[in-house]
């Protein structure tokens, strides 16, 4: 009885290991811990701030509507790059349907992904999201880039990129929403 008891620590970890090799575990596990790991994104300090080259940038709507980048010169924008097949991705996406809920006439909200929009009109759906998805039909302007998922950027009516997040985040703190509130005054 005594080596059954020494041997929970074991047992758990193996259970997870176990839970992580499992496909159909493995993606909840790893949205729950992305969840658990979202902290508010920090601003970036004025002096280190990119600015974007231009807005020569072609988006397509989900519901196939073109949108020109350079139409949102002047506006305070969210860029988020994403996939419905992304762990981090689906983790903050509740932080996202909130924020937009609350900002979508205030500023411009892209959510970009390639994949197509069957997919993704589907996974919006079955959430309840109702944030605006966009396909690139061309190269994001330097330097916005979306290797890697999910990266965000908020951007400042002058262009500057205010905000550079990659990985899972929490958008709607209470820090964002000052940010964003502020940059709306300027």
């Amino acid at each position: 009885m005594k080596l059954f008891k020494n041997q929970w620590s074991n047992i758990i970890i193996a259970v997870i290991i176990l839970a992580m090799i499992i496909p159909g575990t493995r993606k909840p596990i790893q949205i729950f811990v992305n969840k658990l790991l979202a902290f508010s994104p920090s601003v970036t300090s004025e002096e280190e701030r990119d600015v974007l080259a231009d807005y020569n940038w072609v988006l397509e709507k989900n519901n196939k509507d073109r949108l020109e980048f350079s139409k949102l010169e002047d506006k305070v924008i969210l860029v988020n790059f994403w996939a419905t097949w992304c762990p981090p991705c689906i983790a903050e996406m509740p932080s996202f349907e909130l924020l937009y809920r609350d900002y979508k006439d205030k500023i411009t909200f892209l959510y970009v992904s390639s994949e197509d929009h069957e997919t993704v009109r589907g996974f919006l759906n079955r959430k309840n999201y109702t944030i605006p998805a966009y396909r690139p039909l061309s190269e994001p302007p330097n330097p916005l880039n979306g290797n890697t998922l999910p990266t965000t950027y908020l951007i400042n009516k002058n262009g500057a990129i205010v905000i550079k997040k990659v990985g899972a985040a929490d958008w709607n703190s209470e820090s964002v929403r000052k940010t964003i509130d502020k940059l709306l005054l300027e």
